[in-house]
């Protein structure tokens, strides 16, 4: 979930902060509003029905002023189809349903752009998330039941990874789904090489926004490296971060999601090697506007069904979440974001789908994690850069502990995970309307996991 052609993104947003332009938020500048489509995902009956439906297809989109070229498949056996032109999202929705009548359709829907639920200010803080007495996560206690992640993988969807030094011990290899190689910025398209090349842009073609590096800042929260004398904790240590890059310059697709979800939760996407790893957790701090669509339900619903949990970013709209996806799509869990005082943060989405909260960071008490320093290309590894606020960084909390809870014991179902997670999270020590069963206590969801 990523940059809206006119509006800025969350990722924008804290890069102007930082830069003393960070604009006034209003409805017209919304960071999580709805984007040009530039492709539909259409699902055929049979292989036969997809050959013979060219005309068809070219007759429909030629009704609503739009031209359509196949572009590739995807695990589930639907199609992309890229459109000529991007359209509004009402007109490629209209477009889509008119698609969806034609005899031998299954389904087709809009490919739905995505951002990165991001930081909102980078500034200087420790790690009081973990281990503040009103507003932490209780991970020390957690950490003093023997629980810290062992044996457990955890699937990062996001921008992609920077070795950093406090982090790569931790890394098993990923894969890059960006099926757009212009914007992925390594000069092809979908490869085994998950590194984050940055999503620096130029907002309305002159305001630079920096890289923000922000899968690097959700791997760590999840599992940096801990007790090496250096830098920062990660929730789950002696987990591993398996990054997946969905999401490049302009963010992401649902396609390109879709298949990134199915290949880590081990299934199989046509093309492509299947992991030797498949991962336990999934946790995807980015999203956009919209409902959630058949094909992200689709893969959301065959990652669960193979055992996996999957953590979702609330969103950072102050809005109801059940209008931003994927974190309305039914079997994730939907994680809201609190601040120092243990209450919703101001930005965090919120209401009946949210299943928990976790510390996101607000003004004066951001979330700390791994980050580099690199402008536009990646540099230096640091710290400091990545000291940010937003859903995406109280999902990972989430993550690590799921994480936590599975090391302990392996055969639990992500039902169960989840149902655990939500009874031991504890009272709001400050106000948070409808942000689901309490705020995330770590050593409570431990010490409720049963033993195997």
């Amino acid at each position: 979930m990523h940059r809206p052609v006119a509006h800025p993104t969350l990722v924008q947003r804290a890069c102007l902060a930082a830069a003393g332009l960070l604009l006034a938020s209003s409805g017209a500048m919304a960071a999580d509003a709805p984007r040009a489509v530039g492709q539909l995902i259409i699902k055929f009956d049979s292989a036969a029905t997809e050959r013979s439906a060219g005309n068809q297809l070219a007759s429909v989109a030629q009704r609503h002023q739009a031209r359509l070229a196949a572009a590739h498949k995807l695990a589930l056996g639907a199609q992309v189809f890229t459109l000529e032109r991007e359209l509004s999202p009402d007109a490629a929705q209209a477009l889509a349903q008119d698609i969806s009548r034609l005899p031998g359709v299954a389904y087709a829907e809009p490919d739905l752009k995505v951002q990165a639920f991001a930081p909102n200010d980078p500034l200087w803080a420790n790690q009081w998330h973990y281990h503040d007495a009103t507003a932490g996560i209780r991970l020390e206690a957690a950490w003093a039941q023997g629980a810290q992640g062992q044996g457990v993988v955890v699937g990062v969807l996001d921008t992609g990874y920077r070795p950093h030094a406090d982090l790569v011990a931790n890394i098993l290899p990923g894969y890059d789904f960006v099926s757009n190689k212009k914007k992925a910025r390594d000069g092809n398209a979908r490869d085994a090489i998950a590194l984050d090349e940055g999503d620096w842009t130029r907002l309305y073609g002159f305001i630079p926004v920096s890289s923000s590096w922000h899968g690097t800042h959700v791997a760590g929260t999840v599992a940096a490296v801990t007790n090496n004398g250096a830098g920062l904790a990660g929730v789950a240590p002696q987990a591993k971060v398996m990054p997946v890059r969905v999401l490049a310059k302009d963010g992401g697709t649902t396609s390109d999601i879709a298949d990134a979800i199915i290949w880590a939760s081990g299934g199989h996407v046509p093309g492509i090697a299947d992991t030797a790893t498949p991962v336990k957790v999934i946790n995807m701090s980015l999203g956009g506007s919209g409902a959630c669509g058949t094909t992200m339900q689709q893969a959301i619903d065959g990652a669960i069904g193979r055992g996996v949990v999957v953590v979702v970013a609330a969103g950072n709209s102050s809005a109801d979440v059940s209008g931003f996806q994927p974190a309305n799509c039914n079997g994730v869990l939907a994680i809201a974001a609190t601040g120092a005082t243990g209450g919703r943060a101001s930005y965090s989405n919120f209401g009946a789908r949210i299943d928990l909260a976790a510390p996101g960071g607000d003004n004066g008490a951001p979330v700390w994690s791994t980050s580099n320093t690199g402008k536009k290309l990646p540099a230096a590894d640091t710290y400091l850069g990545g000291s940010y606020m937003g859903t995406s960084m109280a999902a990972p909390h989430v993550a690590g502990v799921a994480a936590l809870m599975l090391g302990k014991n392996p055969q639990l179902s992500p039902a169960q995970v989840g149902t655990i997670l939500k009874n031991s999270a504890r009272a709001f020590p400050a106000p948070c309307s409808q942000c689901g069963s309490g705020l995330l206590d770590a050593a409570a969801a431990v010490a409720a996991t049963p033993a195997p």
